[in-house]
């Protein structure tokens, strides 16, 4: 069972989204959380704020944040840390599915629809990266 610790700031970077983008932003965390769950390797996740952006970390993983800017407001991102091979990895395995953001994040426009199962496998590479980080394909 997953064991999720809060920042409640975190909330409050929620609340200061308009609404259809804190709904789908909620719709990333959720699938972050719901992919937590499904692996055994994840026993416990930290939410929390870096860079002022939801975070999420996990102990033999890689920091994932989620966010909306108002200096782009009809999109939103899932970042990785540019220095990993997680997005140079999705793009080899996903090259279609998502748009990117160079070596660091995965863009969503705010009126598609996220592709969830292929998102929840880039979003379970991320979260045991330094369990997979030397499988081909981070194990996607």
């Amino acid at each position: 069972m997953l064991h999720l610790s809060s920042n409640p700031a975190v909330s409050a970077v929620f609340d200061r989204y308009p609404a259809k983008a804190k709904e789908k932003v909620m719709h990333l965390r959720r699938l972050i959380l719901e992919a937590a769950e499904e692996l055994e390797e994840v026993s416990e996740l930290e939410e929390t704020l870096k860079w002022g952006e939801p975070s999420y970390v996990a102990k033999k993983g890689s920091t994932i944040r989620i966010d909306w800017k108002e200096k782009a407001p009809e999109q939103y991102a899932m970042y990785f840390q540019c220095t990993s091979m997680l997005v140079p990895t999705f793009k080899m395995a996903f090259p279609e599915t998502f748009a990117y953001e160079g070596t660091r994040a995965i863009v969503f426009p705010l009126d598609a629809t996220v592709p969830e199962a292929e998102l929840k496998r880039c979003i379970k590479a991320g979260l045991r990266y330094h369990l997979v980080k030397n499988q081909p394909l981070l194990g996607i």
